[in-house]
């Protein structure tokens, strides 16, 4: 029988083995991408964090900003130019396909591409236990493979009928609940969200994620959701870290950095962020407007801040030195020069769209 595993939240009683208790720690990582036979693109440059047991960890930054390169190199799917990423007392760096421990999961941006369209959704659920037991050399029942697969489905919301139909039957959003339970059929530790709800509609956005809130508390599933959106991760994430072309700009509590955002990179990121008072955000753009800068080239990475083209607050020593991640004023950390100098924080900047929709339907 598949082996059943005490869930991971047990850690908080002191009861936790090593591997339930397991961190995911990544050390001065660095990512880059061949260009050609002899040049190559820096994505991630140094970056730190860790995922704690049990906690919701969320990986923020724009578009190219290597937030889904230190995800894919997590997964062993990025090649690591220096750096180190353990899990628990596991060094993944080298760790490839069966190797790998199965406690770490994912789930991808585009629920439309995740799922093979010619095969049903047990078959499709049931594909990562036969590999478990192909890998292990245990054996598991037909009939149990199928309970499970009725447990998962019922577990993200969708009823046990779903398994003998085909993803082309669902919408975006019922294929998106596949996916997380294709991801928890092994019961892992660790899940990751590449970008998971991006590519939804708001009120379908607002289910997955309060799905998956549900899942971490529940399960004590640890958690890394990466997204480009502050105001999404904020609903899910008790922790945030902050990224900008390959670096880590600020990392923090979710409560401190989306409320008293202390660099200059994410206090745009938050003004960005729909509001559900129009005339709040409409006066939330002028003043982001007041601020902009006209379009400037991006420095070369080097001994600059990476963000100095763009920082409305950007001085002389912000283009010709790089500011190291260092404790703030006001709590966690920020890689900027004029931490604690730049102009108050109101807290009117934020007031996100919040997300209320049920986790138990499933359009």
């Amino acid at each position: 029988m598949y082996p059943h595993r005490t869930p991971p939240g047990a850690a908080v009683k002191g009861t936790a083995t090593a591997e339930e208790a397991a961190e995911l720690t990544v050390s001065d990582l660095v990512v880059d991408y061949p260009i050609g036979r002899r040049r190559h693109r820096r994505a991630v440059d140094g970056v730190s964090l860790s995922v704690p047991a049990g906690r919701a960890v969320g990986l923020v930054g724009e578009s190219g900003s290597g937030k889904s390169s230190v995800a894919k190199a997590v997964l062993g799917m990025a090649p690591l130019s220096a750096g180190r990423i353990t899990y628990g007392t596991t060094v993944l760096n080298d760790l490839r396909g069966p190797a790998r421990p199965q406690d770490i999961q994912v789930v991808f941006q585009d629920p439309y591409s995740s799922l093979d369209p010619t095969k049903t959704i047990g078959y499709t659920l049931q594909e990562p236990l036969r590999a478990h037991c192909a890998r292990t050399g245990r054996s598991l029942s037909a009939a149990a493979r199928d309970e499970l697969v009725r447990a998962m489905l019922a577990k993200v919301g969708l009823p046990a009928g779903t398994a003998e139909r085909y993803p082309a039957q669902f919408s975006g959003g019922q294929r998106q609940r596949i996916s997380i339970a294709r991801a928890l059929i092994l019961q892992p530790r660790l899940l990751i969200c590449d970008e998971a709800v991006s590519a939804l509609d708001l009120s379908i956005q607002a289910q997955i994620l309060n799905l998956l809130l549900e899942l971490h508390l529940e399960l004590g599933l640890s958690l890394l959701f990466i997204t480009h959106d502050l105001s999404v991760v904020n609903h899910v994430a008790e922790d945030l870290v902050v990224m900008f072309r390959g670096r880590v700009m600020e990392s923090g509590s979710a409560e401190l950095v989306y409320r008293q955002p202390q660099h200059p990179y994410t206090r745009q990121l938050v003004m960005s962020a729909p509001m559900q008072d129009l005339e709040a955000q409409r006066a939330r753009r002028e003043r982001r407007e007041a601020l902009a800068l006209p379009p400037a080239r991006q420095a070369p990475l080097g001994e600059a801040c990476p963000f100095a083209h763009r920082c409305p607050f950007a001085v002389d020593r912000c283009r010709s030195e790089r500011p190291l991640l260092r404790s703030a004023p006001l709590g966690g950390q920020v890689a900027c020069h004029l931490a604690g100098e730049l102009p108050p924080w109101s807290d009117e900047h934020t007031q996100p769209r919040e997300a209320t929709g049920s986790t138990t339907s499933c359009p």
